[in-house]
């Protein structure tokens, strides 16, 4: 009989690596990890926390602003400190890694602080040591891409922004992404002056068209100098900074150059292929409904694989595995109607499907949107708007998508994700009473639809 000293090897101390070991440990599974990072992986280190706590001290700015309009006289301008800022957040990160370390702890994971590499389909190896394990997961996230243009050293990953010797006054941008557009406005919004340069029309591809052409406008009201359909041929060292070409021969010079134009999975050095394992063109790894590889016993959560990068899908693919491999197996992953956000100023928060989709999906639909000054701000005297959208199933009168961007707009959809997600009707919604005087009410009482 085959001796194996775990029953699950997680490779990756990320958001996904972490759920399922702790949930496996909990069903009575030994479990074992490695990490050779400190615990958390993207999102606690260098994604979703420390990105959202800079977005916050960027809305400090316009709060500042804004408080003038309500009667506030501020003594004196108020002054940023870079540096009071990344000590802070580099204190909350570090308290987060111990939380992970302590739920690993008391779950009794135990935690191999080393780089993995899987030797066969039973047999990870972490620095010199070799275990054998039932079952091999990997969850070792994804990693920055870059440009192979000339500079291509001088380029800063979105690893990188948060940890910068000196503010940047003046910031170049490449790219439309999500991340790339969440540093621009965070960034703008420090005071530094922005420059975004992305190949494509429009920001943001695969958003609602509605909420990509909005965002826009409102970054270029914030001050962004925003450049669409070029991209950067090369970088280079100029005068203590450096200086970008573009592909419609112009040149932007800034203090640094941010390039967030795609990400790729970690996957390299792994091992996996000699294991066996069949990687997408991209690196990936291919998994099946239920999480696994073309290797039954080595399986894969997170970016590392997933069809959807977010931090709540990778913890939810861990729960179908987990399930798969210690439980009932009879949990599945449902990535339709996943709610997301992104942190651009202003906000952005989307659930279900864009018009374009519903209109393939469904054939008719019904679109109901608006755009407004949002209350506090016909007292601030701040221009920003906030836009609101739902798609509707005519023939159904299911509500199919729904998309915001103004202020705490992911705070907002999340509630309204759960009535997607449990089929929520156009009448439901127009049934329902409003929380008066809030942008979310706004939800609740469209009642005509938009013409097209």
């Amino acid at each position: 009989m085959t001796q194996f000293d775990f029953d699950l090897y997680v490779i990756g101390g990320g958001s996904g690596g972490v759920r399922a070991a702790r949930m496996a440990a909990a069903q009575g599974a030994r479990v074992g990890l490695a990490e050779p990072k400190p615990l958390g992986g993207t999102c606690v280190n260098v994604g979703c926390i420390p990105k959202k706590l800079y977005s916050y001290a960027a809305h400090y700015a316009e709060a500042f602003k804004d408080s003038a309009g309500f009667g506030w006289t501020l003594p004196q301008a108020p002054v940023f400190d870079w540096e009071v800022l990344k000590r802070n957040r580099a204190a909350e990160i570090a308290r987060l890694n111990n939380v992970y370390g302590g739920l690993l702890e008391s779950a009794g994971v135990q935690l191999h602080r080393g780089r993995a590499e899987v030797l066969d389909p039973h047999t990870v190896c972490v620095d010199g040591n070799s275990w054998r394990a039932r079952h091999i997961l990997v969850a070792t996230g994804g990693r920055p891409r870059l440009p192979d243009i000339p500079g291509k050293q001088l380029l800063l990953s979105s690893d990188d922004m948060f940890d910068l010797a000196c503010f940047p006054r003046t910031l170049l941008v490449l790219g439309g992404g999500y991340i790339a557009c969440e540093f621009a406005s965070i960034f703008g919004g420090l005071g530094a002056r922005v420059t975004q340069v992305h190949r494509g029309a429009a920001v943001l591809s695969g958003f609602d068209q509605d909420v990509r052409s909005f965002v826009a406008g409102e970054m270029l009201e914030a001050g962004i100098d925003l450049r669409l359909g070029r991209t950067t041929v090369e970088v280079a060292s100029c005068d203590g900074g450096f200086i970008a070409r573009l592909s419609d021969g112009s040149c932007v010079t800034a203090d640094a150059v941010l390039c967030a134009t795609g990400r790729e999975p970690n996957t390299r050095g792994l091992g996996l292929e000699a294991a066996g394992v069949v990687l997408a063109d991209n690196g990936a790894i291919r998994v099946d409904d239920r999480q696994r590889s073309s290797v039954p016993s080595i399986h894969a959560v997170g970016d590392v694989s997933s069809r959807v990068q977010l931090t709540p899908v990778a913890t939810a693919e861990a729960m179908v595995l987990v399930d798969q491999l210690f439980g009932h197996g009879t949990r599945r992953m449902d990535y339709d109607s996943i709610p997301t956000a992104v942190f651009t100023h202003p906000n952005i928060a989307t659930v279900g499907w864009t018009e374009a989709e519903a209109r393939l999906r469904c054939g008719e639909v019904s679109i109901y949107r608006s755009s407004f000054k949002a209350l506090k701000h016909t007292l601030s005297g701040r221009p920003s708007r906030t836009l609101v959208k739902l798609v509707v199933d005519t023939p159904t009168q299911r509500v199919v998508g729904l998309h915001m961007v103004g202020e705490d707009a992911g705070e907002v959809v999340q509630g309204f994700a759960v009535a997607l997600r449990a089929g929520a009707t156009k009448a439901q919604f127009d049934a329902t009473l409003g929380i008066h005087p809030t942008v979310a009410e706004e939800f609740v009482t469209l009642r005509v639809p938009v013409a097209g």
